[in-house]
């Protein structure tokens, strides 16, 4: 079986800060991290390999710094890396990452399932997970806590829902993104981390993968980060007061107001 886990690296803190001028993170200065949610996809998928043989493939898309996030990922288990890095790639919104990601994934060539963490920390849109089964074509079960059944052409999931969770079969290949209720990350082994030090990263460029041009970056991104800005503290409520049928009628004058 062959897994491919897709990862991002991201500032490891909460005080995020933002260029006012690009309007994009600003990296420099900041410890880069893998996204937490990436590390139980990266887990599933070492269990996967344990349980029924093949490779792990971790691919990533970023600057060149990115290349520690992926020889972690070898130390925690993963067989081979793939790190994807461009100019051409600067400013890419969600849609033109995941459009990245997916011609990536076709030069590696066959696989079996794709693994996504379900969001990134840094941007909370989910969206990259769905966007690579979108352009591959392929079918995807998001937010699942539990991977309970695998064989060479299907999966049975769960996929959890606010009110408890769904059991859903889908055929193979598909893309899965996966949430902290699915498993317990390892830490890395002394012979995992040997091997990280040496292993070879293939690095790939936009030409390398035949991407089109016009759908890279930000020529590629249809949404667009216009403005950043802090909105303004709330103004405290006002409190009615007096009997029932006065508040009331005071009330929907108020909405009144409000809706005009």
């Amino acid at each position: 079986m062959h897994i491919i886990v897709c990862i991002k690296q991201v500032p490891n803190t909460t005080d995020v800060r933002i260029d006012p001028l690009t309007n994009t993170l600003i990296r420099e200065g900041v410890e880069s991290v893998i996204n937490p949610f990436d590390a139980y996809a990266i887990e599933e998928a070492v269990r996967l390999k344990e349980r029924l043989g093949g490779k792990v493939t971790v691919l990533t898309m970023g600057p060149p710094q990115a290349e520690s996030a992926l020889r972690e990922a070898v130390s925690l288990g993963c067989d081979e890396a793939v790190l994807l890095s461009d100019r051409k790639f600067a400013g890419s919104d969600t849609w033109a990452t995941s459009y990245t990601l997916a011609a990536a994934i076709r030069k590696i060539g066959a696989f079996d399932v794709i693994l996504c963490g379900k969001q990134a920390s840094d941007g909370d849109t989910a969206q990259v997970g769905p966007g690579i089964s979108t352009h591959l074509d392929i079918p995807q079960v998001t937010y699942v806590k539990k991977i309970a059944e695998i064989s060479a052409d299907k999966a049975l999931v769960e996929r959890m829902t606010e009110e408890g969770y769904d059991t859903v079969e889908t055929p193979l290949p598909c893309l899965l993104t996966v949430v902290k209720e699915i498993n317990t990350p390892r830490l890395p082994s002394l012979k995992g981390m040997m091997r990280a030090k040496s292993v070879k990263i293939t690095k790939w460029t936009a030409d390398d993968i035949g991407a089109e041009p016009e759908s890279l970056g930000l020529d590629g991104s249809p949404t667009r980060v216009i403005k950043i800005f802090t909105p303004e503290p709330r103004k405290g409520g006002e409190l009615l007061k007096g009997d029932t049928a006065d508040v009331a009628a005071e009330l929907v004058e108020l909405l009144k107001d409000i809706a005009a």
